[in-house]
């Protein structure tokens, strides 16, 4: 199995929709962790709630800014620091 260390899920998928495919997601993974990120252009509060509810873990309101990202990202995502010797 691959390791990913997060998912950036689009909500407005064809076929099957981002709410729909975190909670596959979210069942496979049976409770083991993975940030899941929304990323859509429907930014009301009730669209980042009903991504949570899905089982996201956080939410980027398109169009995505490059710091906007990077933040959240480091939010989720550890990154160990470079060994020097």
């Amino acid at each position: 199995m691959e390791k990913w260390d997060a998912i950036l899920m689009d909500c407005q998928m064809p076929g099957m929709d981002g709410f729909e495919a975190t909670r596959q997601i979210r069942t496979r993974l049976q409770g083991r962790p993975l940030p899941i990120i929304a990323i859509t252009a429907n930014a009301m509060p009730e669209d980042r709630e009903a991504c949570l509810a899905a089982g996201m873990d956080d939410f980027i309101a398109k169009p995505i800014r490059q710091e906007e990202l990077r933040t959240c990202l480091k939010r989720w995502i550890r990154i160990p620091a470079p060994v020097r010797g």
